[in-house]
């Protein structure tokens, strides 16, 4: 066993789940990183293609629906990009961590790539599920679409880390949530926002040439005769798609919290570590 292995199965309070979310970051993110990316760069092209696409069509067309459909076509496009790379950007977390805890803190990029051909199809088709059920919550009423994100999210580790299908990992999302909804929403949506505000640092390139040259072209000519399409050149596209690149691969530190939350509650439920630390001692004697 590693000296600095983190025990992920233990329940842990919610400052706890955030602290070792951020721990586990630091002490593996070197190990992490690298067996997400080499899975995971395909898909990222796509995306960073697909936003590219997308951005043109809307910023790069006067910020207007173009009559040949092209926005419509870098919507879908993007739409597809996000769910594939999301997909497997989240099963290879996933399957890092559980080679972690498998292993002693030693994760295989062996195992991580064999649990990725294994499972990409079925948390492809989950992310489909999660999407369009948290889409229909928010449409129906706002509060349904909040509730069903929780259970939804812990069920992309168990799909991985319990080797459950569909069903089932939405079904056990559901049963783990269960009289804790609250504390693991609080950590979820706290780890969601620590990640939000460090990827917004990456945004100032963009936001600051966005009101230098809003300046400039208002020094150049009149306010009437500005146009807003001139603001959104080519060097605005690269530096907003630049910046999205790095948003997207900080997004691959949200599974930890979330693998974080899965054990706590399988803890609470199960007390599956408790009872293999109980084992190990007997074994010991």
């Amino acid at each position: 066993m590693k000296q600095d292995y983190i025990d992920f199965k233990q329940q842990r309070e919610l400052g706890d789940i955030i602290s070792y979310t951020f721990k586990f970051l630091r002490e593996n993110y070197k190990a992490y990183f690298t067996s997400v990316i080499k899975i995971s760069w395909p898909a990222f092209l796509l995306l960073i293609a697909a936003v590219a696409y997308y951005s043109y069509t809307t910023v790069g067309n006067s910020l207007m629906f173009n009559q040949d459909g092209g926005f419509f076509i870098g919507f879908g496009l993007l739409m597809i990009g996000l769910l594939l790379y999301f997909s497997v950007m989240n099963v290879a977390a996933f399957h890092f961590i559980k080679s972690y805890v498998n292993n002693d803190g030693e994760a295989s990029h062996q195992d991580v790539k064999q649990g990725v051909k294994k499972d990409l199809g079925k948390m492809f088709g989950l992310g489909a599920v999660t999407w369009i059920l948290i889409f229909a919550g928010l449409i129906i009423f706002l509060l349904p679409g909040i509730y069903l994100s929780v259970p939804l999210s812990i069920a992309a580790a168990v799909l991985v880390i319990k080797s459950d299908s569909i069903g089932g990992s939405i079904s056990e999302g559901f049963h783990l949530v269960k009289d804790n909804w609250w504390m693991s929403f609080i950590s979820l949506f706290l780890i969601w926002l620590i990640v939000y505000i460090i990827s917004l640092i990456f945004q100032l390139p963009v936001l600051i040439y966005t009101f230098v040259k809003m300046f400039t072209l208002m020094e150049e000519n009149s306010a009437s005769t500005t146009n807003v399409a001139e603001m959104f050149d080519w060097v605005y596209l690269t530096l907003s798609i630049i910046a999205s690149a790095i948003q997207y691969l900080l997004y691959a530190i949200t599974p930890i919290g979330v693998a974080f939350v899965y054990y706590n509650l399988n803890e609470i439920k199960y007390f599956t570590g408790a009872y293999e630390s109980i084992e190990n001692l007997g074994k010991n004697d």
